[in-house]
């Protein structure tokens, strides 16, 4: 039984056909991941789904009886956070019950529930009108990019908590880690038509990939790119790509020649060759904002080559660092900032900083006006090409790249503000949150830029699919100091996870992705057989990305026999990466061996 269809829905924009007669339905028990370009639909399909669009013609009706919770991307909001949350429930109730418990401990933490809605941050309202949907319970879910203003943990917590809680939902997200964890079923919206697939973000690049090679399309870069990142979800953990049902074989023939996304050791090659010895160095910085101490004597050294990701909490210091390492952090008059150590820049080094906040552009200027202010051509590795085909990878095709800068919407303008980056030609990249704004394929066109992009490049990103496809390793900040994780991001929600009170922790193992209790008696029951799987897939990807990390290492220890202090910072990573590949293969025994009981 479907729980809401859409029968011949047709909706326009102006001239641009957003649905055209388009019929669907949602069943009970569906997880559906809804993807598509920025401005193609997702958003006013989702709205249709819930009744609150207006259809130009066709209809959208649901099941008698059944609800459904709705999260837009914009929401209204007045009153307390409390009062937004829970309504008139008495604090008492919603204080002892397990399921708000784990709610407000994921998605409120820090916040004041007696502070008014209209003076919080967006993050912080957008959170709250999450926190006020999955409080209840539903038939049906419909959510807005839900991952938006989230950090890695919440993301995570969000997926358990959909697997726990909600049995039918439609999902729009970037996120595709997020997708592949929590749908399995994908539907995409192009050119006013709606496409289904079987399977979760993996199945989907597979069946596209697919559907281009049956139909021998002419746009062969497009399937290329889709190749190339079928080739990297093939290569990665196995747990990757064992949830979606698609043919193992039909994807082992598509990436049969496909090389890796990047040669790290060439890469490296260049990077120094760019950018000598020294790229930038950290020497004993501490950083204070007020009474917080965001850094506390941090001392790191990025190299020729380093790609970066950095990892924390919101509001742990993230976009603080990154300012630190362009030069860009204010020292107010008041005295609110305060810094001390030093920060070594070298001297050939050319910084391209994309921060979050907005580009100074003049808005009555032409998209490509502004670009070729810059440039005319671009290079990326070995590649040239035109502003205007670069503008065209980017996603700002044809008549857009003639718009006023003034009339391009959020995601335009990011794609803009990252062309104007990389136009600068620089040596070294320091990214906030680059996926920010970019649909799925942005996000794969700038993850091939990079693959050829011979620099240092650090980034920060809640975004684990990004993360992952972009960097060789990732740091947590974590109270202060900076922590080396060969695991990657479950490493950091391992630790996170230790960090955390007991009685923290059971909540968030309440409705974590890992939750499972062990049945009592001699016979190993399906529960804990289920936890094993998860654990020993868990453990698969530390020891995949452990192997990938020295692999890498020994291949720098080879490349730098002439750099005594080079040698030793490396060997002590290889040591520190051995050891712990080694205790994670000692615990893949052991539960593999709990597991066959």
């Amino acid at each position: 039984m479907n729980l809401v269809n859409l029968e011949q829905a047709s909706k326009a924009y102006h001239d641009r056909v957003l649905l055209d007669r388009v019929s669907l339905g949602v069943s009970a028990g569906q997880r559906v991941g809804l993807v598509g370009r920025n401005g193609a639909g997702k958003t006013t399909l989702l709205a249709a789904l819930a009744g609150v669009g207006d259809l130009d013609s066709g209809r959208s009706t649901r099941a008698r009886d059944i609800t459904i919770g709705y999260l837009p991307q914009a929401e209204e909001l007045s009153g307390t956070v409390a009062r937004v949350v829970f309504g008139s429930l008495p604090e008492h109730e919603w204080a002892t019950d397990q399921r708000s418990r784990s709610v407000i401990g994921a998605l409120l933490g820090g916040l004041d529930v007696g502070a008014d809605v209209t003076r919080l941050s967006g993050g912080e309202r957008r959170r709250t009108a999450l926190a006020a949907l999955l409080r209840r319970s539903y038939d049906l879910l419909l959510l807005d990019e839900p991952t938006n203003h989230l950090d890695i943990e919440a993301i995570t917590w969000l997926a358990g908590y959909l697997h726990e809680f909600a049995s039918s939902y439609v999902v729009v997200t970037h996120d595709r880690w997020f997708l592949d964890a929590v749908t399995e079923r994908t539907w995409e919206v192009a050119d006013g038509q709606v496409h289904s697939y079987d399977g979760g973000y993996s199945a989907y690049v597979l069946a596209r990939a697919e559907r281009a090679r049956i139909a021998a399309a002419t746009d062969a870069r497009r399937r290329n790119l889709l190749r190339k990142e079928l080739a990297w979800l093939r290569r990665g953990p196995p747990a990757r790509t064992s949830k979606p049902k698609f043919r193992i074989e039909a994807a082992n023939a598509l990436i049969a020649d496909e090389p890796p996304p990047r040669d790290g050791v060439e890469m490296a090659r260049l990077a120094a060759a760019r950018l000598g010895k020294t790229v930038i160095e950290l020497e004993d910085v501490s950083v204070l904002v007020g009474p917080r101490e965001l850094l506390d004597r941090v001392t790191w050294q990025l190299g020729p080559g380093d790609r970066v990701g950095i990892i924390g909490v919101n509001g742990t210091g993230k976009t603080t660092l990154l300012r630190l390492l362009a030069g860009t952090l204010p020292v107010p008059a008041d005295g609110q900032v305060s810094t001390s150590g030093n920060v070594v820049t070298g001297s050939t080094v050319q910084l391209g900083y994309l921060t979050q906040e907005p580009p100074a552009v003049d808005p009555d200027l032409r998209v490509l006006e502004a670009a070729e202010r810059i440039r005319g051509t671009a290079r990326i590795g070995k590649r040239e090409m035109s502003v205007s085909q670069l503008l065209d990878r980017l996603g700002l095709r044809g008549e857009r790249q003639w718009t006023r800068v003034g009339e391009l919407s959020g995601g335009e303008r990011r794609r803009l503000q990252l062309m104007l980056v990389l136009l600068a030609e620089p040596n070294v990249l320091l990214l906030d949150e680059p996926t920010n704004d970019l649909d799925i394929d942005t996000l794969t066109e700038l993850e091939d830029l990079l693959d050829d992009w011979p620099g240092s490049v650090v980034v920060v990103s809640h975004d684990r699919y990004f993360l992952e496809r972009v960097t060789d390793h990732s740091l947590a900040l974590l109270d202060g100091h900076l922590a080396f994780l060969p695991g990657g991001v479950d490493e950091y929600l391992d630790i996170r996870e230790r960090a955390q009170p007991p009685a923290a922790a059971a909540t968030e193992r309440a409705a974590g992705p890992r939750s499972a209790a062990p049945a009592a008696g001699p016979e190993v029951s399906a529960a804990r057989q289920r936890a094993g799987q998860k654990e020993l897939a868990r453990l698969e990807r530390q020891i995949a990305r452990l192997a990938d990390e020295q692999a890498r290492l020994e291949a720098e220890l080879a490349a730098s026999a002439s750099d005594y202090a080079r040698l030793i910072e490396l060997g002590a990573q290889l040591r520190s990466v051995q050891q712990s590949k080694d205790g994670l293969e000692e615990r893949w025994l052991e539960v593999a061996d709990e597991t066959s009981g």
